[in-house]
């Protein structure tokens, strides 16, 4: 008996990426941008909706987020930084964004799909998913209906991000491999130990997405530096990336097609609010930082901090950019969702 658990557990990993890969092979097959992210994304949410129970088991996912750290962070050169000092009038403008995406998407939710107030402050949150679906749990909100909405934006921002870009004039292969010569392998090992080390260490200090960020810091220090060189070899970035996609699949793991028509369309609704206001906040921005469109649209879009920086790095974005946006969102949310809360009456 004692084998029957892991056992089960080891299947449904296998069975999960087995539905991306075959998603993954059919959208490379389609020249879909971004291939390795959207073609599992779609299957694997697919899969779950019918029925089919997906998951990925945390430590495979850990793994594949320090590879991917690690990949994003040799695309910094030591010009990466320029743009440093002009960066907080990004940060202000993505500040000014999220309010009014999170008081517009209340509005909305309240008065057109009768939310009730505290349910609609947590699913009108554009991120931080875990920490709206915890303070849902505490205080009693509709957690079905808050799941769905936040499930349905951050797939539809997977989704539509290479296709806006494709649009504006970004061309995004529907592979997401970096051009360049692979790492030599003693360097590969000592990024990926002091990556492991600093991802460790964020974890304590409870930073988002602690295994991804020390990884990409380690990875960005020793390219600006020099003392690396090269990308990370596809044997380790292909899957990792393929992982990447078909986590955001699992999502929809569990849910009835019931509930999922029921809140798809208020889904569907925030997800137009967040891009719309982030767009409006983004293109003022890109014209003073002097960066593309679609590059500043990538770090104001409320997706997850590990999709949109891999979206980032495989449209050719600043990752150093990227990356400080969606911190800084997660972190302005971490004050923004208990003042929400409050004014809607929860303790």
């Amino acid at each position: 008996m004692t084998n029957i658990l892991p056992l089960r557990l080891i299947w449904m990993n296998l069975r999960t990426l087995g539905i991306g890969a075959l998603g993954a092979a059919l959208a490379y097959a389609a020249s879909v941008p971004a291939a390795l992210l959207i073609g599992p994304a779609l299957t694997v949410t697919a899969a779950a909706i019918a029925g089919l129970r997906m998951r990925l088991s945390q430590p495979l996912m850990q793994v594949c987020f320090v590879v991917l750290g690690m990949g994003v962070g040799s695309g910094f050169t030591a010009e990466a930084g320029s743009a440093l000092l002009r960066w907080p009038l990004a940060f202000a403008a993505l500040a000014v964004a999220l309010l009014i995406i999170m008081s517009l998407g209340r509005l909305v939710l309240t008065r057109l799909f009768a939310f009730d107030t505290l349910s609609a402050a947590l699913a009108s949150a554009p991120g931080h998913l875990s920490f709206a679906l915890a303070a849902a749990a505490d205080t009693g909100g509709d957690l079905p209906r808050i799941a769905v909405v936040q499930s349905v934006r951050l797939l539809a921002l997977t989704l539509s991000v290479p296709f806006v870009a494709l649009a504006m004039g970004i061309t995004m292969a529907p592979g997401v491999m970096p051009p360049g010569a692979a790492m030599p392998l003693p360097q590969l090992l000592g990024l990926a130990a002091a990556g492991l080390a600093l991802g460790l260490g964020a974890r304590r200090l409870r930073l988002p997405a602690p295994l991804l960020l020390g990884p990409m810091v380690a990875s960005a220090l020793g390219h600006v530096s020099g003392l690396t060189t090269g990308t990370l070899p596809g044997w380790l970035l292909m899957p990792a990336f393929l992982a990447m996609g078909t986590l955001i699949g699992t999502r929809f793991s569990g849910m009835s097609l019931s509930q999922l028509r029921q809140a798809g369309l208020a889904g569907l609704a925030i997800t137009l609010i967040s891009v719309g206001v982030s767009a409006l906040a983004a293109m003022p921005v890109a014209l003073v930082l002097a960066m593309p469109a679609p590059h500043v649209l990538t770090g104001f879009a409320p997706g997850g901090l590990e999709t949109m920086v891999a979206l980032g790095a495989a449209m050719g974005a600043n990752p150093g950019f990227i990356a400080a946006c969606h911190i800084l969102r997660l972190l302005i949310l971490s004050l923004l969702i208990p003042l929400s809360l409050r004014r809607s009456g929860a303790a």
